[in-house]
């Protein structure tokens, strides 16, 4: 890969436009969404799809979600039913992605659906991921914008320790909201699955939904589905009632730590705070990152699925 100077885009009308023609041209642009910075590029060209997985390092066969700006959009690309309108109608915009059958013609790059029949779908709530959709008129392909498998990015900094020199642009939105990734619902055959949890509580869906979602099934069908993911250079430790030599600690709940996801326990916190701690602790250089426990409930199921992708065996 070509180094180029990346540039740090303000979240101006100038900033935007700038970044709209950009990806316009093929380039890729990290972007800010409620969730996490995505590093967008146009979804239907197939050289700036193929320049997000060579900028993350990414595996070819993990594939990716498509940012749209409205519904009408979505319907254009896949197979539509009524329970992605009913998901859509309560959820979206908003920290949900959900994966459908393709529809013939729909124009996407094969590289942004890793050869599958199904596309993960996306509209985002962040105001500048949604004026620079409109302005660059592109549907775009847009994972976190990190190298392959390392922490995910919450701030314009963050994507600049991992990928400057490595893509045109960062647009500057300030610190994501939500903090972890999309929560990802599958309505791709006649079960309602749940791919990846994320920053949609799965009892909320569930509840919109008037039934439980299904398990994922085998093989890797939307992104986050990897066993080893968000990681630290330190090894995690997770479930820690205490910990030893050359660790440090990310809390939760009232407790001595070395940095607290939210100190009342609260999961929505701890999610807003849980890439950007372990970005910190990381800073650090410890021998290892022990972490408390995190109840899985809430975006406690979130938290807990990253923290234990985090932990997983490295290749």
């Amino acid at each position: 890969m070509v180094a180029q100077d990346t540039q740090l885009l303000p979240p101006s009308d100038e900033g935007i436009a700038r970044a709209a023609q950009l990806l316009r041209a093929g380039q890729l642009v990290a972007l800010p969404t409620e969730t996490v910075y995505g590093l967008a590029g146009d979804a239907r060209n197939s050289d700036a799809v193929a320049s997000i997985y060579e900028a993350k390092g990414r595996p070819s066969f993990n594939p990716l979600i498509v940012h749209l700006p409205d519904v009408d959009s979505a319907k254009e690309l896949v197979i539509w039913n009524e329970r992605a309108q009913v998901l859509a109608d309560a959820h979206w915009p908003g920290p949900l992605t959900m994966v459908l059958p393709l529809r013939e013609g729909h124009g996407l790059s094969p590289l942004v659906t890793a050869g599958l029949d199904t596309v993960a779908l996306r509209l985002p709530a962040h105001p500048l991921a949604r004026r620079l959709m409109r302005e660059s008129g592109c549907a775009l392909a847009a994972p976190s914008a990190n190298p392959s498998g390392k922490i995910s990015p919450t701030t314009a900094t963050h994507v600049m320790a991992g990928l400057s020199g490595r893509i045109a642009a960062v647009l500057d939105g300030g610190a994501c909201p939500v903090g972890v990734e999309s929560t990802i619902i599958g309505v791709y055959d006649d079960e309602t699955r749940l791919l990846r949890p994320g920053g949609l509580a799965v009892e909320d869906a569930e509840a919109t939904l008037g039934a439980p979602l299904a398990g994922a099934g085998e093989g890797i069908i939307a992104p986050g589905q990897l066993t080893s993911h968000y990681a630290p250079g330190a090894s995690v430790r997770l479930n820690a009632t205490s910990i030893q030599a050359g660790e440090v600690l990310l809390g939760f709940g009232p407790m001595a730590c070395t940095i607290n996801l939210s100190e009342k326990g609260d999961t929505r916190e701890a999610a807003m705070n849980l890439f950007p701690a372990l970005h910190q602790l990381d800073a650090m250089q410890p021998k290892g990152i022990a972490v408390a426990p995190i109840p899985n409930t809430g975006l406690g199921l979130a938290i807990n699925d990253r923290l234990s992708r985090a932990a997983a065996p490295r290749d």
